[in-house]
């Protein structure tokens, strides 16, 4: 794929910047493409194509970006395996898992948004004789992480496109292609020139432009509390919408009174997905004391089982971390559990047998952990594991709440009145019970650090509206 172009006004063009950056292969270490990182001046010029298109885009009637919307889902569907094989490449996700999840991700939220659309009401008369509409709020800034490329950038860039905005998407520069085929699928989709952008860059260049620009009307932002806070402070002098969805220190707390060998088993696989790249991963593992040496042998027995593999390969083993930064941070943060007394049930430091090369890790798992540790407030973004035990169910409650971050909690009980009363007190955007996953069309999102707003479906939509009331005399 040539990278080196930005989608600006309906066209690939060449940036206005000439500063390269290279695509690398997670796996092989090897460089695969490179990008031109933009600059000032180019999203200077996207937000211009975005402002000049906004005016007749947005007034496109509900029934005008449903068709278009469903253009898309075909076009979508068309380069799905493009999809895949991009991300494999670009971040390492095993082929199957690219393909089961990573690029379904583009379709299953296109269809959850198409859903939300068409049921949406733009006018509504309230109770009191006022109208009140529902409208586009403008020039939208997307910004979307490395670790679900596809994902995050179906839910920022299908809202805005379904509500009559325009945007300009900046991706991680590290997995740029996935975008630029999306890029080329919304073209094939006929959208008018101007209403989607696409400016390769870094964060501190491209994203602090985006977030500072006086044209651009909301941000929307995936990636760590870090980066958030920093959107957050450049986008308040021009008084922007912001909605983040940051990071996350997920419990999961598993009862007694559940099957134990299901439920551990299933709870160290879903640590372990994406290589532990997950900002809702189930990293703190919370087990009730009369089930605890039981399960550490479940736990040790799973992650012992879990393969890791070529990502080019398919199968359900994991694949390498997404580049040597991560890599070294994971390996730290190991080192930081073994230096604070935690138990290494399995795992460790270093490179799994037989992977020399490319950012492969052990799945680890660390017992007899407290949770004023390192290990259990920071996030770790591996596959790294951490159990530590409770006494009963209010200290289980207080255990899960004890971390800055809200975005998903777990819960594995026999007992559902129990699943009830302990999820009302879990200060989480989610709570997943007894393996329930998530849903494409329902709303995704956290408390506390993990963010503002909500993604997907008809809260998802609402992020991009602004309301208006009609007073008639």
């Amino acid at each position: 794929m040539d990278l080196q172009q930005h989608y600006i006004n309906g066209a690939w063009v060449a940036p206005l910047s000439d500063q390269t950056f290279p695509v690398l292969n997670p796996a092989t270490e090897m460089q695969i493409g490179s990008i031109i990182l933009g600059n000032q001046g180019d999203i200077d010029r996207a937000v211009s194509a975005a402002k000049t298109a906004f005016t007749a885009f947005s007034r496109t009637s509900k029934a005008e970006r449903l068709a278009l919307l469903k253009r898309l889902l075909v076009e979508t569907q068309n380069r799905i395996e493009d999809l895949a094989q991009a991300m494999s490449f670009e971040m390492g996700a095993p082929i199957t898992m690219a393909r089961d999840a990573q690029a379904d991700a583009a379709v299953g939220h296109l269809q959850g948004f198409i859903a939300a659309l068409a049921a949406q009401d733009a006018r509504e008369t309230l109770p009191n004789g006022d109208v009140q509409l529902r409208e586009p709020i403008g020039v939208c800034g997307l910004i979307t992480p490395w670790n679900w490329p596809m994902n995050q950038i179906a839910l920022k860039v299908i809202p805005a496109l379904a509500t009559g905005c325009t945007c300009v998407l900046k991706p991680s520069e590290h997995t740029p292609m996935s975008a630029a085929i999306y890029g080329e699928i919304i073209h094939a989709a006929g959208y008018p020139a101007g209403v989607f952008k696409l400016v390769h860059g870094d964060g501190a260049t491209v994203g602090s432009a985006l977030s500072r620009h006086r044209d651009v009307q909301m941000m929307s932002f995936t990636g760590s509390t870090r980066a958030g806070t920093a959107v957050t402070k450049d986008a308040a002098d021009t008084v922007k919408r912001v909605t983040l969805e940051l990071g996350g220190k997920s419990p999961n707390i598993v009862f007694a009174d559940c099957d134990l060998e299901d439920r551990v088993t299933a709870s160290v696989l879903e640590c372990m997905y994406n290589t532990g790249q997950s900002c809702d991963a189930p990293t703190r593992l919370l087990v009730e004391r009369s089930c605890y040496d039981v399960t550490l042998q479940i736990a040790k027995r799973a992650a012992l089982g879990q393969a890791v593999g070529d990502p080019t390969q398919a199968g359900d083993h994991i694949g390498p971390l997404f580049d040597r930064i991560q890599f070294d941070r994971v390996q730290a943060m190991i080192q930081t559990g073994i230096n604070e007394g935690a138990t290494l049930l399995c795992g460790g430091l270093g490179k799994p047998d037989g992977f020399e090369t490319g950012w492969f890790v052990k799945p680890t798992i660390f017992a007899d952990v407290h949770n004023d540790m390192a290990i259990a407030q920071q996030e770790i973004f591996g596959p790294v594991l951490v159990i530590i035990p409770f006494d009963d169910e209010d200290e289980a409650i207080v255990i899960a709440n004890d971390t800055p971050y809200g975005l998903a909690a777990y819960l594995q009980t026999g007992d559902p009145a129990r699943a009830e009363r302990v999820a009302a007190q879990l200060r989480a955007g989610a709570v997943h019970i007894n393996g329930g996953g998530f849903n494409y069309g329902s709303p995704f999102g956290g408390y506390k650090q993990s963010g503002n707003g909500r993604e997907g479906g008809a809260m998802g939509l609402e992020d991009y509206q602004e309301v208006k009331t009609l007073h008639f005399g």
